[in-house]
């Protein structure tokens, strides 16, 4: 096959690293006694920033009548100048280790040369800053660690019936378009990723250029028309001596689960169905089912992932010719120095839009916490975790009439008959002596319980802190209940697991888990109160507690959605470790994140659950974020010359603002019982909505930035100038802007001292229309916009002046909305977020 001729043994280089690490570490070790691995970046342009100076041109708000988009558009095949670059930097680099530390020992990890010009290398301190003396040196920064962060959401989307038909159905929409993903690699042999499903043919795109590494865990002929790149990167965690090669493989094979998941929601095969416990729950399929998937493995089971790692998977990403880059992680802690924006991971992927490259990254699971954002700059498009309309809903009604409700993906008891409640504790076989057992009581452990008193019965177990550990598992205590010849099992809350929300759970016996302590213990009261015992011994004369499990396989589509999940982490976006407030808006959207069906490793054991199913349903902004990159590439396949901000544009000014009912779209506010402490959901929730995939391909107007606006940005920020050098190899001119002059479809003032003026551009990228502009007001402050109406032809750009005037001190957000609507039907919603507020009249707050 075509893809064939791209599986090519490169794994040498990680190889020969593992090789340089055994034989150096220990002498760094004993030479020094304290060893770090360091990002090194040098003042030379990289080959991103070399060859782009004709490639690339820069828009500003100062065009108010006629101009035309700003494409940025992606350099595609690498020219051989620029190969012959990228491998010149790399000797300069090399050059400069031998001659600063001459007869020293160090180990370099890697070097980086297409979004940035340096390296990754194991050094002590005193070579460190030997290295950082050298005028050819622009920034040292030490490595850091990093973390992971559909049947029904392409219905829930409106896909089949809107989007995919625009792209020419589900058999054609992504194509052509290549989506990098920053993951745990991939399993290979999933459905959700061959290529032989359709008779339509499935061509590579000739601007894609990567490789499959090939290894024993990734044979040859693992990579296909569809996966058509895989890689993984580990020097920095070998380096460390922290990589299992057991658990985390030293291929791009995923042996946790996470990427094989995010790779599926975004570009997954359509139609795949979805068999889990033996139960069949719908068919899979992603966003941009005929997208292709380039895999760049850099996080692992066992540890996560570092920097130096990541930052590698991104250099080589856009070197290949990804068209979008997904990343469901974050960083471990906020970025220190001058701003959280100057980190080697965000200066690498700020290149990265500068090749053109739509960048994607989830948001955080740290909410609802104000602040609590983990995608920090303004060239990222982050995206925050909601709750879609389907839920599974369990019960187990008692012989008293008591229904209560619980979670478990589990089929019901045989017919309307009630069993008879049996207690593991009240279980134990005659020679037993584990009363104490700590497990006995979760059923971990058949060998203890008396089959004769469990069989034909509903066995209870206790559901503790040890499972949300991993300690004890449900498969062990569905295994244990057939064992004795159990017909169901329930499980109740320790009292002692509070707070924690519980996923639905496959079982492929009738069950279920009551998430909740008090009905846990209502349960507990049922069941002890029915007990018949001996008045003088106290001994069970008879278990006289009686339930049917009523089924929790059928899905409901009833859920109030879509609504800010209470783990999606919420803005404003801190701009430095002080937690000053930046000036534009995180999230930039919402998207499904909770309980999603994806495609699960083979070998995945991220989530015990579903350990040896080829199908997960898992949670998190991890999942929201590779639904966005899948309706990305609808857009891309569309509109090819968009570039990254026209594309974010797209999907910002289109968001939905209402659930499913018309009502506001809501955000819970605890991890504790969600759903009873919600509210309004703001942007700083949600950031400019939830995600339209149908609207964003018709977007109407198009707020787009350039590299050069988000360099002055950067330029802008106090005593920046050689923090942007060090980082880019560009020198900041005289003209900066602020972070609310960017060119972004939202407006951000994190202290608007008395008044305020900003400016936004806009392009029509549809036929000629007019358009009136409409806003609501922050409270606190005062909008005026003009023009207030206007008409534009094809291409045409209209630059839009937004004076803010405070009308009264405050130090809360306040939130308002600007409107956009077109003759021919568009409608383009800005958020408007106002922080603090000192008004003309008062004192500073």
């Amino acid at each position: 096959m075509e893809a064939e001729g791209r599986s090519t043994l490169v794994f040498g280089v990680h190889l020969i690293a593992g090789l340089l690490y055994l034989g150096f570490w220990g002498q760094v070790m004993s030479e020094s006694g304290t060893n770090a691995i360091y990002i090194v970046t040098l003042k030379q342009a990289p080959v991103a920033h070399y060859s782009s100076e004709m490639k690339f041109s820069s828009t500003g708000h100062e065009n108010e009548a006629k101009g035309t988009l700003n494409n940025l558009q992606k350099p595609r095949n690498g020219s051989i100048s620029d190969q012959h670059y990228g491998s010149y930097l790399v000797r300069l680099q090399d050059s400069l280790l031998k001659r600063v530390l001459k007869g020293e020992n160090y180990l370099k990890l890697y070097s980086y040369h297409y979004l940035i010009n340096g390296f990754a290398v194991l050094l002590t301190q005193p070579q460190a800053d030997k290295l950082i003396k050298r005028k050819e040196v622009a920034n040292i920064a030490l490595d850091f660690s990093v973390r992971t962060a559909t049947t029904h959401t392409p219905e829930f989307l409106g896909l089949p019936k809107g989007a995919w038909i625009e792209e020419g159905g589900p058999e054609l929409a992504g194509e052509g378009v290549v989506i990098g993903f920053i993951d745990t690699g991939i399993d290979p042999t999933h459905p959700s990723f061959s290529d032989n499903l359709s008779d339509t043919p499935y061509p590579i795109p000739p601007h894609f250029s990567g490789v499959c590494e090939v290894t024993r865990d990734f044979p040859s002929g693992s990579c296909n028309r569809k996966l058509v790149g895989a890689r993984h990167f580990a020097a920095s965690a070998i380096t460390r001596g922290i990589f299992n090669a057991t658990q985390d493989y030293a291929s791009p094979f995923d042996g946790d689960g996470h990427g094989t998941h995010t790779a599926s929601i975004a570009a997954g095969n359509h139609g795949i169905p979805v068999v889990v416990a033996g139960h069949h729950f719908g068919n899979a399929s992603g966003m941009a089912p005929r997208a292709h998937i380039a895999v760049y493995k850099s996080l692992y089971k066992s540890f996560g992932g570092f920097a130096a790692d990541v930052v590698a998977a991104i250099d080589q990403a856009a070197q290949d010719g990804v068209d979008i880059v997904s990343l469901s992680i974050t960083p471990n802690r906020r970025p220190p120095g001058l701003a959280t924006f100057f980190n080697p991971i965000d200066m690498a992927l700020l290149s990265a839009v500068k090749s053109g490259i739509f960048v994607v990254q989830a948001a955080g699971n740290t909410g609802p916490s104000p602040k609590s954002i983990s995608s920090f700059s303004p060239w990222i498009f982050t995206v925050g975790a909601a709750v879609h309309d389907r839920i599974y809903s369990n019960s187990v009604l008692l012989g008293n009439n008591l229904t209560i409700q619980g979670v478990g993906l589990a089929p019901r008891t045989v017919g309307d008959t009630f069993n008879t409640l049996v207690s593991a504790t009240h279980a134990l076989s005659n020679d037993s002596i584990g009363t104490r057992d700590m497990y006995l009581s979760e059923c971990q452990d058949s060998s203890q319980l008396n089959p004769d008193l469990i069989r034909g019965n509903l066995l209870i177990c206790s559901y503790s802190i040890r499972f949300v550990l991993g300690l004890s598992s449900i498969k062990q205590a569905l295994q244990t209940a057939k064992n004795v010849s159990a017909v169901g099992v329930v499980f109740y809350m320790d009292p002692f697991v509070l707070g924690f929300q519980l996923n639905p759970t496959p079982m492929n016996m009738p069950g279920l888990i009551i998430p909740s302590p008090s009905d846990s213990q209502v349960f507990l009261k049922y069941y002890n109160n029915s007990l018949v015992r001996n008045e003088s011994s106290n001994s069970i004369l008879k278990f006289g507690g009686m339930a049917r499990i009523l089924g929790g396989l059928k899905a409901n589509y009833s859920n109030s959605a879509p609504k800010v999940v209470y783990y999606s982490a919420r803005g404003p976006d801190p701009e430095d470790n002080m937690l000053d407030d930046a000036d534009f808006m995180k999230p930039n959207l919402i998207a499904p994140g909770n309980l999603i069906w994806a495609a699960w490793s083979s070998l995945g054991t991220d989530s015990m659950e579903f350990e040896g199913e080829s199908f997960a349903m898992i949670s998190g902004t991890s999942m929201a974020a590779p639904h966005v990159a899948g309706l990305a590439a609808l857009i891309k396949q569309k509109f090819p010359t968009f570039g990254p901000s026209a594309i974010g544009s797209a999907l910002s000014t289109t968001a939905s603002l209402l659930d499913k009912w018309g009502g506001p779209i809501m955000a819970q506010r605890s991890y504790s019982n969600p759903d009873s402490n919600q509210s309004p959901a703001t942007p700083f929730d949600m950031g400019s909505g939830f995600v339209n995939a149908t609207a964003a391909l018709n977007p109407g107007l198009i707020f787009d930035s350039s590299f050069a606006d988000f360099l002055a940005f950067l330029c802008g920020i106090n005593g920046s100038s050689p923090v942007v050098l060090n980082y880019t190899g560009e020198a900041c001119g005289p003209n900066t802007i602020g972070g609310p002059d960017l060119n972004l479809p939202s407006i951000t003032i994190a202290k608007l001292n008395q008044s305020r003026t900003v400016y936004r551009t806009v392009t029509n990228i549809g036929d000629n229309e007019t358009f009136t502009v409409t806003w609501s007001n922050p409270f606190g402050v005062s909008l005026s916009l003009t023009p207030t109406t206007f008409s534009l032809a094809q291409r045409q750009t209209q630059s839009l002046t937004v004076s803010m005037v405070a009308t009264i001190n405050s130090t809360s957000p306040s939130f308002g909305r600007i409107g956009l609507y077109g003759s021919q039907g568009h409608a383009v919603s800005v958020p408007v977020s106002v922080i603090s507020t000192v008004s003309m009249s008062g004192a500073n707050p």
